[in-house]
């Protein structure tokens, strides 16, 4: 008997890793080629000097913000949009995705101000504990950068809100395509503007920024019309309903805050690092971005899959089901990534070496690059155990999470031992396994208390989703 019963737990393991691959691997091939791209732009600005890849680091805070907002906008839009396609009701989801479009082409507006009046002025305050002198390169090259990619905000916006709101119904390829046709576009034009291939002047760090918002314009682009066809099982409708708009900005917001939470702490975290050195701060951003090259794709994919899959499963009346793929999923997550870490750890100054020859960033950057190697284990889980939640509207909880890993570990963490009682930049690797460690830890105990999945269905119930009325 316990055979056979182990049996049918490994047949429906098997079956569940089968169906969250099949919407994640799409997701995981888009975000590869969207991290190449990023990786692109540190190496390319790794051949004219540390400075420009301080540079692009440190305005790439900056333009995670228009990108968190996106993302935030795109959660909304997404756990509506899976919940909605289970229960069939695809008015409301018409009406969620057409609302998250125009919160995100309007939200973009601050951001481009932002960047036309402060761009100079937000480089410059990074730098407030290093040295003048060698801050002035850095200053120069970001800030032309952040300008020109904070021009590109609506774009980001819309591009992470129309994948995401696609991705609900079920279609992970369709961002693909559109994805990875244009971060190919925008690693090729990268290339060719930054060292000035062919009739092309050489453009260096401004050719790298334009690249970015080019692409980023071409794929908003190209979502707002595919959505347009009859290819798309999503339609533009008049907005009009305020129960699905504040909805939105429920789920949202936290979501929101969570990015941004992060990114207000990166602040001082890099002035810190700064102070350590400008190659500390440098190898930070390489390890982080080897990282992300290597396993933040497989994460971010799993993570789409358990939230689409939740959030179906509740819009069908299965909160079983639904806890189910949550836990499947983040299994999967653990098993694959931790082998890909393992990797990163023991052939780590390998991979840093295709950044920088640096010898005092390479050291550097191959301590970060383990550390994060050693958090993504917990990432692993994290990511897919937060994708879970928001796929029942849970968005809170990952927000407190996050807000708690970063400030007491990532940030207080290492300025206590790290410029207080002396302990340097070995804080900082130890605060990057600390934070994610204690986010997975928390949200996981959350899960395994299931009250998301009242929460996600009260939702349902209060926009009309598991009502007739619903129906087209």
């Amino acid at each position: 008997m316990l055979a056979l019963l182990l049996s049918l737990v490994r047949y429906r393991f098997w079956r569940v890793w089968k169906r969250v691959f099949s919407l994640s691997w799409p997701v995981m091939t888009e975000q590869v080629l969207r991290t190449l791209m990023r990786t692109t732009d540190l190496i390319v600005a790794g051949f004219f000097s540390p400075a420009a890849v301080a540079a692009v680091g440190l305005a790439d805070i900056y333009a995670r913000f228009p990108l968190r907002f996106g993302i935030g906008i795109g959660d909304g839009a997404i756990a509506l949009s899976s919940q909605d396609t289970g229960a069939d009701a695809t008015a409301n989801r018409d009406q969620a995705v057409t609302q998250a479009l125009l919160l995100g082409i309007l939200g973009g507006i601050p951001f481009i101000i932002f960047g036309v009046l402060l761009n100079e002025y937000a480089i410059a305050v990074l730098g407030g504990l290093a040295d003048q002198a060698a801050m002035a390169e850095v200053v120069e090259y970001g800030s032309v950068y952040l300008l020109i990619i904070m021009l590109s905000a609506p774009a980001v916006h819309v591009n992470f809100i129309a994948a995401r709101s696609i991705q609900g119904t079920g279609d992970t390829r369709t961002p693909m395509y559109v994805n990875g046709v244009v971060n190919a576009l925008n690693i090729v034009a990268t290339v060719t503007l930054a060292f000035g291939l062919g009739p092309i002047p050489e453009l260096g760090v401004v050719g790298i920024a334009a690249a970015t918002a080019v692409s980023d314009s071409l794929g908003a682009l190209t979502f707002l019309a595919i959505i347009r066809t009859p290819f798309s099982e999503i339609t533009y409708v008049r907005p009009r309903r305020l129960v699905i708009a504040k909805q939105l900005v429920t789920i949202s917001w936290p979501r929101i805050a969570e990015g941004l939470s992060e990114m207000i702490a990166e602040f001082p975290f890099n002035a810190i690092l700064l102070a350590f050195g400008t190659e500390v701060n440098a190898a930070y951003h390489i390890g982080r971005r080897m990282y992300q090259q290597v396993a933040s794709p497989l994460a971010r994919g799993y993570g789409v899959a358990a939230n689409v899959l939740v959030g179906q499963s509740l819009g069908r009346g299965e909160p079983e089901e639904a806890y189910y793929y949550g836990i499947a999923a983040t299994a999967l997550s653990v098993l694959t990534i931790g082998g890909l870490c393992a990797a990163l750890f023991f052939y780590a100054e390998w991979f840093v070496l295709v950044f920088t020859r640096d010898p005092v960033t390479v050291g550097y950057a191959t301590a970060f690059a383990q550390a994060f190697a050693i958090a993504a284990l917990f990432i692993a889980a994290y990511v897919v155990l937060a994708g879970s939640l928001r796929g029942g509207s849970e968005t809170l909880t990952p927000f407190v999470a996050r807000m708690i890993g970063t400030f007491v570990f990532l940030l207080g963490f290492t300025y206590v031992f790290g410029v207080l009682l002396g302990y340097g930049v070995l804080a900082a690797y130890v605060a990057v396994v600390l934070d994610f460690a204690f986010r997975t830890l928390y949200i996981g105990a959350i899960f395994y208390r299931q009250r998301w999945v009242d929460r996600g269905t009260s939702m349902m119930h209060e926009r009309g989703s598991l009502d007739a009325s619903s129906e087209d």
